[in-house]
């Protein structure tokens, strides 16, 4: 019997769950897919837009400004649905970030919607 990887909680500056992490997928809250983590660190949206990158806290950073240059990818299938655990662990201490980062998970969670929801979805024909 193989057992499923662990679901890893990301979390916000301010210490909140923002996000879970079952490598290399990355779920919203209520367990729906909302993006992937590549071998870099680097995380993308289910559409494939980039998002910033995971750091060691864990937490989902991304310059302030930024950056265009990184072209939209093919996302990977979509996931289903995970359980989330009704508990998790208390966050580590954050470190202060600079004016030159930002907490996408605080600041912009709208990048990370489901395949069916958000403002980066492209129309319908």
């Amino acid at each position: 019997m193989t057992q499923s990887k662990p679901l890893i909680p990301i979390y916000t500056t301010s210490g909140e769950v923002g996000a879970f992490l079952r490598y290399p997928y990355l779920y919203n809250y209520m367990g729906e897919w909302v993006g992937w983590v590549r071998p870099d660190r680097e995380i993308y949206s289910v559409l494939g837009h980039y998002i910033g990158w995971l750091t060691d806290d864990p937490r989902i950073l991304r310059k302030r400004s930024y950056d265009f240059s990184k072209p939209r990818i093919t996302p990977p299938q979509p996931q289903p649905r995970v359980r989330v655990p009704a508990t998790v662990p208390l966050a580590p201490m954050m470190s202060e970030l600079t004016y030159t980062h930002i907490d996408v998970l605080e600041e912009e969670p709208h990048r990370l919607n489901t395949v069916d929801y958000g403002e980066l979805r492209e129309d319908m024909n």
